[in-house]
């Protein structure tokens, strides 16, 4: 998610998940819009702002979730904005029912005020959803939000989305990747044939993690099919604006069998054993001198916290203690940092283009050969557990 914490190159500084600020797009063909939204303020408002882009046309709008999934079916838009609090079916339910039926680029509107409305776009965005950006208000300069949702359903509607796992088994937080991890681990062993000697595996001192659009989902299964409690620190930069960053790492905690929080600055890495830790909006989170350190240093591509911050740190920290993998998102923040981290004889992993949201980061990563392998998101927890070189307490629960 993006704007003016997670991806500072929007002006808007109410969207979410970072990677998507980066101006508007050129338009070739009608942008056809479905507007899900049960206020009348707000709906007129939209009707409103998009009325004034003669290449936007708004093909159906739903006052409620059930009636939005009807017309998504029917009308096969090319994206929706999606209201979260909705009578009967709410956003969240929507969405998951288009994600698993009728696949479509969905911009969530939500409130951030509301923390049952966040939690719940969390699930929203862990179903399949692209983006979100907060509601208007009247506290925003004059034609800023109105700017930052055309540009928003711009980029949404160009996202590439397919049939949601977790939305067609009907979703399901903790459990979600219980079994299914499992059977990916299997896979992931059995296709690699053993060496006659392999050699030992180092001995991890830090687990790293870095994504952007599409984050929430694939950071809540990578952490799903790592065992608690994590004998060693995870450390996770995610692009995300501090509006929506309220409750995000509540939410994740809840969807894993792990403790998940923000950091806090001088905290030293070795007590961060069994724990997930988030850098925390506008700021960049690194290791130094074996303590996490916040700093407010300038923003890498347009980001932060920026992933290259953090595993460029631990690149000259650890070096051969670190493993890390790069997450779906767009642009090509983190890509430098892990190379920096295999320069450096610690193991690189990287999200293949099939399972990504958005192939940005990490084909970023892979074409530059910071990436030891590329996997599909199933795969990368399992491959994160046989290269920390430490056992794992606990099963999966």
């Amino acid at each position: 998610m993006n704007g003016g914490t997670g991806d500072t190159r929007g002006s808007g500084g109410s969207s979410g998940f970072g990677g998507l600020g980066g101006g508007s797009s050129s338009p070739t063909k009608t942008l056809r819009v479905l507007v899900v939204e049960d206020s009348i303020t707000v709906l007129a408002h939209i009707r409103e702002v998009l009325a004034a882009h003669p290449d936007i046309e708004v093909v159906g709008e739903a006052h409620d979730g059930a009636t939005a999934v009807a017309l998504c079916q029917r009308l096969r838009p090319d994206v929706v904005s999606m209201d979260m609090m909705l009578p009967g079916m709410n956003g969240q339910e929507a969405t998951e029912a288009i994600m698993a039926h009728s696949p479509t680029p969905i911009l969530i509107v939500s409130s951030s005020t509301n923390r049952g409305e966040l939690l719940r776009t969390y699930e929203a965005l862990a179903a399949g959803a692209v983006e979100v950006l907060e509601k208007p208000n009247a506290g925003q300069p004059e034609g800023e939000w109105e700017r930052r949702y055309v540009t928003l359903l711009r980029l949404v509607a160009r996202i590439r989305v397919i049939t949601h796992v977790r939305a067609r088994l009907g979703g399901g937080g903790g459990g979600g990747g219980g079994a299914g991890s499992a059977a990916a681990g299997a896979t992931f062993a059995a296709s690699r044939p053993a060496p006659l000697a392999p050699p030992p595996t180092p001995r991890r001192a830090v687990l790293a993690l870095g994504a952007s659009t599409g984050g929430p989902g694939a950071l809540m299964k990578v952490l799903q099919a790592l065992p608690a409690p994590a004998p060693l620190p995870v450390l996770i930069v995610m692009h995300i604006n501090a509006v929506f960053s309220r409750g995000f790492a509540e939410w994740l905690d809840a969807q894993t069998p792990h403790r998940v929080r923000y950091a806090q600055g001088g905290e030293r890495l070795r007590d961060l054993a069994g724990q997930v830790v988030l850098a925390p909006p506008d700021v960049h989170m690194i290791v130094r001198g074996g303590q996490i350190a916040l700093v407010h240093t300038p923003p890498r591509h347009s980001c932060r916290p920026s992933v290259d911050e953090l595993f460029e740190s631990l690149a000259a920290e650890n070096g051969p203690g670190v493993a890390a993998a790069l997450l779906t998102g767009m642009g090509r923040d983190g890509a430098q940092g892990l190379l920096a981290i295999r320069r450096a004889g610690g193991a690189t992993l990287a999200q293949d283009e099939a399972s990504s949201m958005v192939y940005g980061m990490p084909r970023e990563a892979a074409q530059l050969g910071a990436a030891e392998r590329v996997l599909p998101l199933a795969d990368i927890g399992p491959a994160l557990l046989g290269l920390s070189g430490v056992a794992w307490g606990g099963a999966h629960t």
